[in-house]
């Protein structure tokens, strides 16, 4: 059995053919989609973060409403980028959300992607170190986070206060327990997989990844899969890892499917360059359930992955991509062994 979950990206537009044609458009109806998919019988509910552009943005309080919403369904991010968080603020943001859904926060962070702006974090009051790159200052961040978690004081108390402090150095607060084991990491390279791995973190390979070896997706996501595994087990870590894959994949059960998604002929991947490296980007499937089956079932990654988030395409409302789901629990995955 996988984790079946979905990924929003949050998208809005004044246009008058989109379904969110604004930020509070998009926020509402996130909430709404996270309830039908719990309704139907999904396992996950998770939000992309974009600065600067017509996206979710700012996670925590979305997280909160929906895991005030919901009652069974995980919630999470796909991802934060660590370049624009304080740590300190974001433990108290993260905790509180998490408490609000009853531990059902899963956090995926991740050190960016190209965005809409230059630097777009120096406006958010963070610059690298020096002799540092900006992906390692998204690490530092990142680390600072993970010690934060683990709940142990180490701010000197005021010897005066304006209430009775624990004795001791005093910690951020609250500080949700459990949250530490439910942390992923998004990685674009084997070698940022095998370093979430030794930090204990989950790990979220997206839609594209750097090209390593010049094969599909699917089967460089599976080796970078095999590889985290393989660094958890090395680390000695507790538990169990995880991994998700990310994925567009529509089911085409009616006629509004096939005007949206169907085509002809199988779509391939494609290669192309982000942040200065060469990059594969997976391929989409859309086809009848039955051929949507065999081609899922030469998907490596999605057979190595325990969890599989179904992006789905927000600007054409709840109602439609709640059948987008459904189609999927309802006429792919029982056939793959998913349910």
């Amino acid at each position: 059995m996988k984790s079946i979950g979905f990924l929003s990206f949050g998208h809005w537009s004044p246009s008058p053919q989109s379904g969110t044609r604004s930020a509070q458009d998009v926020l509402l109806q996130s909430i709404d989609l996270a309830v039908a998919a719990e309704e139907l019988g999904a396992d996950g509910a998770y939000f992309r973060v974009h600065h600067f552009a017509r996206q979710l943005s700012s996670p925590f309080p979305l997280l909160a409403a929906v895991g005030a919403r919901t009652k069974k369904i995980e919630i999470g991010t796909g991802v934060i980028d660590m370049r624009y968080e304080n740590p300190f603020y974001m433990l108290e943001d993260a905790s509180s959300a998490d408490l609000i859904s009853q531990g059902r926060l899963q956090l995926g962070l991740s050190r960016g992607s190209p965005e809409q702006v230059i630097d777009g974090w120096l406006h958010f009051g963070f610059a690298p170190a020096e002799g540092e790159s900006e992906q390692d200052m998204a690490r530092r961040h990142t680390e600072t986070f993970l010690d934060l978690l683990k709940g142990k004081g180490f701010a000197r108390p005021n010897p005066r206060p304006m209430f009775p402090n624990p004795p001791g150095l005093l910690r951020l607060e609250p500080v949700s327990e459990g949250l530490r084991d439910r942390i992923w990491w998004g990685a674009g390279s084997d070698a940022t997989a095998k370093w979430a791995a030794k930090l204990g973190m989950h790990l979220q390979s997206s839609t594209l990844k750097q090209d390593e070896s010049g094969e599909p997706l699917s089967v460089q996501q599976a080796r970078q899969i095999r590889v985290f595994k393989e660094a958890w087990k090395e680390a000695g870590h507790k538990g169990t890892p995880r991994a998700s894959v990310s994925r567009s994949i529509f089911a085409i059960t009616n006629d509004l499917d096939r005007m949206y998604f169907g085509r002809d002929g199988d779509e391939g991947d494609q290669i192309g360059h982000i942040d200065n490296y060469r990059a594969v980007f997976g391929r989409s499937y859309a086809a009848e359930p039955d051929k949507l089956i065999e081609q899922l079932k030469k998907d490596e990654a999605i057979a190595e992955a325990d969890t599989l988030l179904l992006t789905v395409p927000n600007q054409l409302g709840v109602d439609y991509n709640a059948h987008v789901i459904e189609s999927i629990l309802k006429y792919v995955a029982p056939a793959l062994g998913w349910r």
